[in-house]
């Protein structure tokens, strides 16, 4: 073989894995946590990173520093897969057992709540990047004590408040309803988001309070009873003025770990293109539109990607079929 196609086949060759490397490389476009009722986390990074407000969101930064919070929407497990209580063990759910969000499981009765009631309940889900997949709310038991370690078995898993499958994302929000039970005093709302086109999960506590001070929420109500300060979700302000700040959004720390990545990686087929030609980003089982992404999610390294390994198919192609173009053929 001369050496101008031998030199055409090794650069096809080489190029197309790397191509579908960046791909797989794609940061990833999915995160969220509890909007209403106002998840730990959210409520904390709305109170400051750097000087919340609360005694409990203090300890949580004493205990696990202040990247937890500007990392507020990243509570996930990338290989969960619905393994939800054989990977979180007891007494770190609502850390969903990462090192990095532990102040999160602090058994405190003094964590900011939001004021609610029995009954209906319109909850929201902040995200700020949909994806298809199932939302489950579950409540604690009667006689919940919030100043010791949360358990699985604290929870009502037999009785989820609300449940909701591919729910339509609006202004920054998962909006769903569900029915609070009957219940009194604080409470906790453990939410799950199991993703439908990824093994990933997405999980947040939420601290209510049955006939106490607290916002309330869809359905809530207020009283001047309560052992904790009100909660309050973090505005879009709050949420863009940290953004630079989290290595969730940018692709940070924690990526390369199989537990916390957000998006597993693809085969070599699925990354480059779908049945109806559509680019497909890694790990999803759809096209970009039908997952949902958004502008956190790298349009043009996908795109420049499958154009990358597309590309280098057809070159490698004409050199199988004599030359390569612009080239002469069979040596001639």
């Amino acid at each position: 073989m001369p050496a101008r196609r031998k030199a055409a086949v090794v650069t096809a060759v080489g190029i197309a894995p790397l191509a579908l490397t960046a791909l797989a490389a794609a940061p990833a476009s999915a995160h969220g946590s509890m909007g209403d009722p106002v998840s730990r986390v959210s409520q904390c990074y709305a109170e400051g990173p750097e000087s919340p407000r609360s005694d409990a969101c203090k300890a949580a930064v004493a205990a696990g520093g202040t990247q937890a919070l500007y990392d507020w929407n990243g509570i996930r497990i990338g290989d969960a897969n619905g393994r939800h209580q054989a990977l979180i063990p007891d007494g770190k759910l609502c850390s969903a057992n990462s090192e990095e969000f532990k102040g999160l499981d602090l058994a405190r009765a003094d964590w900011p709540a939001t004021g609610v009631s029995s009954g209906a309940y319109t909850f929201k889900y902040r995200v700020t990047a949909p994806h298809k997949g199932t939302f489950t709310v579950y409540i604690t038991k009667a006689g919940y004590d919030p100043s010791q370690p949360l358990a699985w078995d604290d929870l009502d898993l037999e009785h989820p408040v609300a449940t909701a499958t591919d729910p339509v994302a609006s202004g920054g929000f998962y909006t769903f309803s569900g029915t609070l039970a009957e219940r009194s005093g604080k409470q906790l709302l453990y939410a799950i988001w199991q993703r439908s086109d990824s093994p990933e999960a997405f999980y947040s506590c939420s601290d209510v309070a049955f006939g106490g001070t607290g916002s309330a929420g869809s359905g809530g109500t207020t009283s001047s009873s309560a052992p904790a300060p009100s909660a309050s979700a973090p505005s879009e302000e709050q949420i863009e003025g940290g953004a630079d700040k989290s290595t969730v959004e940018h692709h940070g720390q924690g990526d390369h770990d199989a537990r916390t990545s957000a998006e597993p990686t693809a085969s070599a087929a699925e990354a480059v293109t779908d049945a109806s030609n559509q680019p497909k980003a890694a790990g999803s089982s759809g096209n970009l539109a039908e997952t949902g992404g958004d502008s956190t999610t790298s349009y043009i390294a996908i795109g420049g990607a499958t154009a990358l390994a597309l590309g280098a198919a057809a070159l490698f192609a004409s050199v199988r079929r004599g030359g390569v173009p612009g080239g002469r053929r069979n040596g001639r």
